[in-house]
């Protein structure tokens, strides 16, 4: 493959703004794709790539290269995959030999799968033995998952049209509303998207609403609905039929719910910003259906989301886990009696997971609730995202 250098300081530039201005990496690519008009789709494709996997790789390219200048963090990257160097001046300080020799001595662990120490150390606690084969299976690269919108089309409809337009996917079992992309490729300019045919889920995520087991009719609160994309998913579920009310501390993210909405013909979402404990108040026992997607660490998504791994430290986890507790605490007061709630948060960890629930259960707060189901899906074992759904019922 041939190497551009306009291509390469596009990388150069992006890598910079992620670990040295501490951007998030999808708005950093995003914006570097448009700095630059007379890069052609191959170009943008070889840009976002790079940056993603040299995101991932960091900590290991960074221990493998002679130095921390971008052309030799580039290059030690480079080979890593496989590819020769070209005879280029930027490139004369690496010695292949000598990079591969050092990575063929490495036993470190953490160092192999280009995470933290601390983060090692934390899943193995956590995890034990499923630990190792996790942390690998998310360092992969992710697949593109569609989710249906069954408001306008079909599954099997929507397969064909994408077909027509040279989108291959295919189908997984367990997944009724997914289509999976055979290839990476920009579906947002398709014109299915446009016409609100389908939203970009992963199938993982996609398991969270239909936990909720909601029906056409129901009073549904999406309680943590950042972009809405659960709620859209609800709304489909739902047959556009009663009432969701997606809640957010942030309004702007809610603003994208309501665009979002728009598209896909979902006329049933109401938006409320979450002002403090006086919006959940008013809402007590309020709801048939509550949906908790909390915050956490993300360690479920290191796939789509590789930066979040540099981005994390023990405080910050520990800061989550008690704002997991605050949520559950105060917010399941919101479901009617004989309502039901899910809990579910896009991390792998049993302290951000089924702990919560345990100590909610426990605590005053959740004396009324009983769990009926839940979910500890592993990317390892879906060859999707890592996600933990609890499904908790308000006793009668």
């Amino acid at each position: 493959m041939k190497l551009h250098n306009n291509t390469i300081r596009g990388v150069h530039s992006a890598l910079e703004a992620i670990f040295k201005e501490g951007q998030y990496a999808d708005k950093v690519i995003e914006r570097t794709l448009k700095s630059n008009p007379k890069w052609g789709a191959r170009d943008r494709s070889f840009i976002a790539e790079t940056t993603y996997e040299m995101v991932r790789w960091w900590r290991l390219i960074n221990y493998l290269s002679p130095s921390e200048s971008y052309w030799d963090l580039f290059g030690t990257y480079w080979l890593m995959q496989g590819h020769s160097l070209p005879p280029w001046e930027e490139f004369s300080g690496i010695n292949p030999d000598r990079i591969k020799s050092k990575y063929e001595k490495l036993e470190d662990p953490s160092l192999l799968e280009s995470i933290p120490t601390w983060l090692h150390e934390m899943g193995k606690n956590e995890l034990g033995d499923k630990w190792e084969q996790e942390i690998h299976s998310l360092n992969e690269e992710a697949e593109v998952v569609l989710r249906v919108n069954t408001l306008k089309t079909t599954r099997e409809r929507l397969k064909n049209q994408l077909a027509e337009d040279g989108i291959k996917t295919y189908i997984v079992k367990g997944y009724p509303d997914a289509l999976i992309l055979e290839e990476r490729q920009n579906v947002f300019r398709n014109p299915a998207f446009k016409e609100g045919l389908f939203e970009v889920q992963d199938a993982s995520s996609q398991l969270v609403a239909a936990a909720l087991a909601v029906e056409p009719g129901m009073r549904v609160i999406d309680a943590c609905a950042g972009a809405g994309g659960k709620s859209l998913h609800l709304a489909a579920l739902m047959d556009n039929k009663g009432k969701i009310l997606s809640m957010d501390v942030e309004e702007w993210k809610l603003q994208q719910t309501k665009l979002r909405a728009r598209r896909d013909g979902v006329s049933i979402i109401e938006r409320k910003v979450i002002e403090g404990s006086k919006t959940i108040k008013r809402l007590k026992e309020s709801a048939d259906r509550l949906l908790l997607d909390v915050p956490c660490s993300g360690l479920g998504v290191l796939r789509r989301n590789p930066d979040t791994k540099w981005k994390l430290s023990p405080e910050s986890i520990a800061d989550v886990q008690k704002t997991q507790q605050e949520i559950i605490q105060s917010y399941s007061s919101m479901v009617k009696k004989g309502g039901q709630m899910v809990y579910a948060t896009c991390s792998i960890l049993p302290s951000e997971n089924q702990n919560q629930v345990e100590k909610f259960l426990a605590s005053e707060a959740g004396q009324d609730f009983e769990l009926i189901e839940d979910q500890k899906v592993l990317a390892q074992e879906s060859g999707f995202d890592g996600f933990y759904i609890a499904r908790l019922q308000r006793k009668p």
